[in-house]
């Protein structure tokens, strides 16, 4: 691997809104070569063809990260095309927060299939090559709501304090294969995620505030620049950011 993002292969799960297609803009713009996975697939092409269009290279692929199947062939396509795969962003994400006491069962389901279960599917994908390529980088993402609770915020803490925790137990036993490890906490940043919250008092709350302080979504694609650009020798282990004016 170089010490730069230009010519990297980087995979972007949850690719067609806020800060994973913000990210893709960024990187390809950089000169990496970016392989898009989300549901949304007019979305999903539409921004591979601007990126494309710009002079970048960028490839949509249809993935739903609570199946396993989407995952593999999402990292397969990035091999097939480029010949490897440098970058896994493990970024798709929901977030309807709730009260635990009016019982949303269905999207507490939801969260531990997309923010848990999608990170560990993207890792089952793209580890087999990183090894045998002995090079890698895999960047999952947590949330401030990984660090701390707020209100609402039980469920989804708990799949973000569980990305932490796979994230460090990845970190430990990749080591002999010279592949890095990376976990982003963003705070408040301004994208379509508060969109996924049903809760009517709840979101309006959550909107309000980020309204108020949040950052937008390329704050997070120059931090995951960052991260990959480092020489291969650092490890940037942990990144967590919030806006300025953020006291939570």
């Amino acid at each position: 691997m170089n010490d730069s993002t230009t010519g990297k292969v980087i995979v972007i799960t949850g690719a067609s809104s806020g800060m994973g297609q913000a990210a893709a803009r960024y990187l390809a713009a950089k000169g990496a070569s970016v392989v898009l996975g989300a549901r949304r697939v007019n979305r999903l092409e539409a921004l591979a063809a601007e990126i494309t269009e710009a002079g970048g290279k960028a490839i949509a692929v249809a993935t739903d990260v609570t199946k396993r199947a989407d995952l593999l062939k999402l990292v397969d396509t990035a091999v097939k095309i480029y010949g490897r795969i440098d970058v896994l962003i493990n970024n798709a994400g929901i977030m309807p927060l709730s009260p635990l006491e009016r019982l949303k069962v269905d999207e507490w389901d939801q969260m531990i299939d997309v923010n848990l279960k999608g990170v560990l599917y993207g890792i089952a994908a793209a580890l087999p090559y990183m090894k045998e390529q002995k090079a890698g980088h895999i960047i999952n993402l947590s949330s401030i709501a990984g660090h701390k609770l707020f209100g609402g915020s039980a469920v989804y803490s708990a799949t973000k304090f569980g990305v932490r925790a796979i994230s460090e137990g990845l970190r430990q036993e990749v080591k002999p294969y010279n592949i890095r490890t990376t976990i982003i906490s963003p705070g408040a940043v301004k994208t379509e995620l508060l969109d996924h919250i049903t809760e009517q008092d709840v979101q309006k709350a959550n909107q309000d505030y980020v309204g108020q302080v949040g950052v937008p979504a390329e704050t997070f694609a120059r931090l995951v620049d960052f991260a990959i650009s480092q020489p291969e020798d650092v490890d940037i282990n942990e990144i967590l950011f919030r806006p300025t004016a953020q006291e939570l």
